[in-house]
């Protein structure tokens, strides 16, 4: 389940005053060096197999696993190692197992020492390149996904990747250069200076080649330390995509949020395959509020204020992205991002402070002209819970508010938006669940030994008995897949939307430190965090992979992608226990009914016709990662992709015969403040234009006649 920062120190601390009794006598082993990785990963190995929900067996299949990802994770791009290097490394391939467990490192060190020396090679390679131009009149391809290409055989076929690339590189740049260009002369803008094609193509490379030296640079600042934990992780990685290890300097970065360490935009960011991802926007945030910063974006440039120089992120480190993004309020900073669809565009964010009011649950009432029927809305963004303060904000209680009000209105049944909600407080869930049910379980947790704990809302009292609907997507996850999953299982509400995202484990940090260390003059070692629990539907089936399939698929434009758990490596499988004793509601329409009712109504839908369409199409541009290095080909295909990208975007307007209004017990707390008028009348603007909240509307009309 996704933990906040302020939870993770609290459950560290209880993890590490659990273990430490039972690790007391523990110490390394005699003659382990435990500043070597391999030191540290035999001691680790007794810890992870004592502590992991699903222990591996040290064997040849293990080693194999953990070489395969350790050479992706060294040379994702496949732009330094050559075959040459690979056969080399290959003679290890099966014995990592037997080099863990007596200590050895041979592997590791040999890996470093070849990488090393290729790049050595390679600065040598993108200097001469760039020190000639380019010929954009040729027809030849670029293939820009490392997974589809081969190690280049020996030195000679290396320097034809790095051409190719580096080739690819300044024709993004020219590209960029001729659309400002053009949008300049189009608009007749003072002061700007025209350039022949000739000249930004020089500049361009220019570019290129500052880019590549700054990106030397970094990799020349890489420390052993820091290969080390790169080489621990691909070890981790084998048991499950959730557990990893944590040096001491990384460990204060952990789900590192731009909102807090990176003042200004409001979005998390997460490392993966050698790109910069974002995994989260934060509800209030610049982000949040520009619209056009999605999840799984990729951020491939950053640039600061109105002509700041555009800087290439693609296989920088984390911490070195956070620095060029991180910024004073009110600041610019343009960030080029690549969409799932393939188009990129520069979305530009003034950096603010995070409205944390955004952050937590609200309600609004959706009311539709023709019927007059009256819908309580609330969206959840999280199952947030401040566990610092006791008496602080927590969801349920939210939620047992926004309830309240629109019950105290009359709303003819009440929707709660999941969509987007990646999870939180457990008790929360198990409370909040409650409301709706008179009690019973509401989800199953197992621990590797042990019967599965149920945990149960023993309150008999329900809160709100009327229609009620849940709203999931795929970016739903754990918290919520609990609350969807319950509520569906007690056949007391319609979940709609598309499959959740499917992640059923629970994880824990653990200090190495306290674990593996016997001396107080002994250098820090880090954490570890990894999973010891799965969780179960009430009905005895794990969200874990498969997620919660709605009642009512309303598609989106994800719903084609590979996304969720399932496509993690090495991800947890879908298992299933004895379900839990419960008695489902007995006031519900028929499923299939409103089923058969939302279908026929989308069917002659142009707008479901379009999302479905534009699904198809990302779905397509997900596999083709293809471009053409010839410059007029280029810029077609990439406007193109803009146009289409365009056409899905302005099709969500303002839908007829629907109002948005807040709770009348709102009033006051909304109109005492300019800027909270502006910001929920804006959020009440997107609603109205929401196609997914109006079909909601339908049901719950639909669920009205049963």
């Amino acid at each position: 389940m996704k933990v906040s920062n302020m939870r993770m120190r609290i459950v560290m601390a209880v993890a590490i005053s659990a273990v430490f009794v039972l690790f007391s006598s523990y110490t390394w082993y005699p003659g382990v060096d435990a500043d070597r990785p391999q030191g540290l990963l035999k001691s680790m190995m007794q810890v992870m197999n004592y502590y992991h929900y699903q222990p591996q067996d040290l064997n040849d299949q293990f080693s194999e696993h953990v070489f395969d990802q350790y050479i992706e994770r060294l040379d994702y791009y496949k732009r330094f190692l050559t075959q040459e290097d690979l056969d080399k490394l290959k003679a290890y391939r099966e014995g990592i197992d037997d080099e863990i467990e007596s200590g050895s490192e041979e592997m590791f060190l040999l890996s470093v020492e070849l990488f090393d020396k290729r790049v050595d090679q390679t600065e040598g390679f993108f200097q001469e390149i760039l020190a000639q131009p380019f010929d954009f009149t040729k027809q030849e391809n670029y293939e820009n996904d490392p997974k589809q290409e081969s190690f280049a055989a020996n030195s000679e076929e290396l320097k034809a990747k790095w051409r190719q690339s580096l080739k690819f590189q300044t024709l993004s740049r020219l590209s960029d250069m001729l659309d400002r260009q053009e949008k300049a002369l189009e608009a007749k803008e003072e002061g700007y200076e025209v350039k022949t094609f000739e000249a930004m193509e020089v500049e361009a490379r220019a570019k290129v080649l500052k880019n590549q030296e700054d990106w030397f640079a970094r990799i020349r600042k890489t420390t052993l330390d820091d290969r080390e934990a790169e080489y621990i992780n691909a070890v981790l990685s084998i048991y499950d995509p959730h557990t990893g290890y944590f040096p001491p300097k990384d460990k204060s970065d952990f789900d590192i949020e731009i909102s807090g360490k990176l003042e200004g935009i409001g979005a998390r960011l997460s490392p993966e395959d050698g790109n910069i991802k974002v995994v989260y926007i934060v509800p209030g945030s610049p982000s949040f509020k520009q619209g056009e910063l999605e999840v799984n974006d990729i951020i491939t440039k950053v640039a600061q204020g109105e002509d700041g120089e555009p800087v290439d992120v693609t296989g920088m480190e984390l911490d070195d992205a956070i620095q060029l993004i991180r910024g004073k309020k009110g600041t610019l900073v343009n960030l080029t991002v690549k969409k799932l669809d393939g188009s990129v565009i520069v979305v530009p964010i003034v950096r603010d402070v995070i409205e944390i009011e955004e952050s937590f649950a609200k309600s609004a009432i959706v009311k539709r002209e023709e019927d007059g029927l009256r819908i309580g809305y609330i969206d959840l963004p999280s199952f947030y819970f401040d566990f610092n303060d006791r008496n602080g904000r927590r969801c349920a209680s939210d939620i047992k508010k926004e309830v309240q009000k629109l019950k105290a209105e009359n709303v003819d049944g009440i929707v709660i938006d999941l969509r987007d909600n990646l999870g939180g407080s457990l008790n929360d869930v198990v409370e909040m669940s409650g409301y709706f049910i008179e009690q019973g379980p509401i989800v199953q947790v197992r621990s590797k030994q042990g019967r599965p704990q149920v945990l149960s809302d023993n309150d008999p009292s329900v809160l709100y008995d009327g229609p009620l609907v849940i709203m999931i997507n795929s970016f739903s996850a754990s918290a919520s897949e609990i609350m969807a999953a319950a509520l569906q299982d007690y056949d007391r509400a319609i979940v709609v939307g598309t499959t959740s995202y499917g992640k059923g484990t629970v994880q824990r940090f653990l200090a190495l430190d306290d674990l593996l260390r016997t001396g107080a003059e002994a250098d820090p070692v880090g954490d570890v965090k990894l999973t010891i629990q799965k969780f179960y539907r009430i009905n005895g089936g794990a969200t874990q992979q498969r997620g919660v399939v709605p009642d009512i698929i309303l598609p989106d434009q994800y719903m084609k992608l590979d996304v969720g758990e399932r496509e993690q490596a090495f991800s947890m499988p879908w298992d299933e226990i004895s379900p839990a004793t419960h008695r489902d509601w007995t006031d519900m329409p028929d499923r299939d009914k409103l089923r058969k009712a939302s279908e026929a109504r989308r069917k002659n839908s142009l707008q479901w016709e379009m999302i479905e369409t534009n699904a198809t199409r990302m779905r397509e541009r997900q596999d083709q990662d293809i471009y053409p290095m010839e410059i007029e080909a280029y810029r077609a295909q990439e406007q193109s992709l803009r146009e289409q990208s365009k056409e899905f975007r302005d099709l969500f307007k303002p839908i007829d015969g629907i109002e948005v209004v807040s709770p009348l017990a709102d009033a006051e707390f909304i109109n005492t403040d300019s800027v909270r008028i502006a910001r929920y009348d804006r959020w009440h603007a997107d609603l109205s234009k929401d196609v997914y909240v109006n079909e909601v509307i339908n049901i719950l009309g639909d669920m009205q006649k049963k």
